[in-house]
């Protein structure tokens, strides 16, 4: 959203903002106007924009689904069908050649994690205008808001709280089935007779720590990584396109150029929302087979 007298630098600012619901430092709950409010309500504030796409595109991903499931037919399958058949038996294909436990579980969540993350990612195709412009109308008109203080981002993935979010919850359910399938002597065996053994019991008790830290870092890296890699990739995607809209205000001739750097990053772009939804589903299968080994297998 560019304002009046909004600079490069402060256009750029107000794109990567949340629009941030809290408490204030004096008790009442409201909107932040300003990244150094949003700042002061602390952890327990809610990104409204994020939760809301989150959300919505949830919703919209369950219904379409649905729907496609209700309306099936044997017969020849329309486009809408056909397509969802296509990325249920991908899902699902991905799953039988990663997973080698027995699981009904992991197939329908796999589909939903690389169709959910896809149509989060794929919020980066709007143009950067056009959605925070609606809002900053929508704040203003009806709720009265100051246009200069509507934020709205519209990529839940730019936002670390959704993607580490995400990776936690497949992180609790690996540690789930992981003291299901191996129970609590398992697991800990797992943490600390690997990655060195040894049959000397006294030199075995010298590698428990080494091991324990050494695997204790390889199981935290595991929601790190796959939070920061979404995160990573979609937020230099969207600084990127919020780049390229600083040039239609630079006259007609870089406009111009813009479009066709906007047009050629788009199509690219579509590469990196479907690698990174697909990158963040393989991995959760791998983690969940992870999960499944008994330390014998490793």
């Amino acid at each position: 959203m560019s304002g009046e007298a909004q600079t490069a630098g402060e256009y750029i600012k107000h794109h990567l903002q949340n629009l941030t619901y809290g408490k204030f430092p004096d008790g009442h709950w409201g909107l932040a106007e300003t990244a150094e409010q949003a700042k002061e309500m602390g952890f327990m504030a809610i990104h409204v924009d994020t939760m809301f796409w989150s959300i919505f595109l949830g919703v919209a991903f369950l219904w379409l689904f649905r729907k496609v499931a209700k309306t099936a037919t044997t017969g020849v399958p329309g486009g809408l069908q056909n397509f969802v058949e296509m990325v249920v038996e991908f899902a699902d294909g991905s799953v039988k050649g990663a997973f080698n436990g027995r699981n009904p579980f992991i197939a329908p969540m796999a589909l939903t994690i690389f169709v959910w993350i896809f149509l989060i990612n794929a919020m980066d195709l709007i143009p950067v205008d056009w959605l925070p412009l609606a809002a900053t109308f929508i704040g203003q008109h009806v709720f009265g808001m100051d246009p200069h203080h509507v934020y709205f981002k519209v990529v839940p993935s730019t936002d670390p709280n959704a993607t580490f979010g995400m990776a936690l919850s497949v992180f609790m359910l690996t540690l789930y089935y992981s003291f299901k399938k191996k129970g609590a002597i398992g697991f800990a065996s797992e943490l600390t007779l690997h990655p060195f053994s040894s049959d000397n019991k006294v030199l075995q008790l010298v590698f428990i720590p080494i091991n324990f830290m050494l695997e204790f870092v390889a199981l935290i890296a595991k929601p790190l990584s796959l939070s920061l890699r979404l995160y990573g990739n979609m937020f230099a995607g969207e600084m990127i396109f919020i780049l390229i809209a600083l040039m239609y205000g630079g006259g007609w001739a870089i406009g111009i150029f813009g479009g066709f750097l906007h047009l050629g990053w788009a199509i690219f772009h579509i590469l990196i929302i479907t690698l990174q939804a697909y990158i963040f589903m393989v991995l959760t299968i791998v983690y969940m087979d992870l999960a499944y080994q008994v330390p014998e297998e490793h």
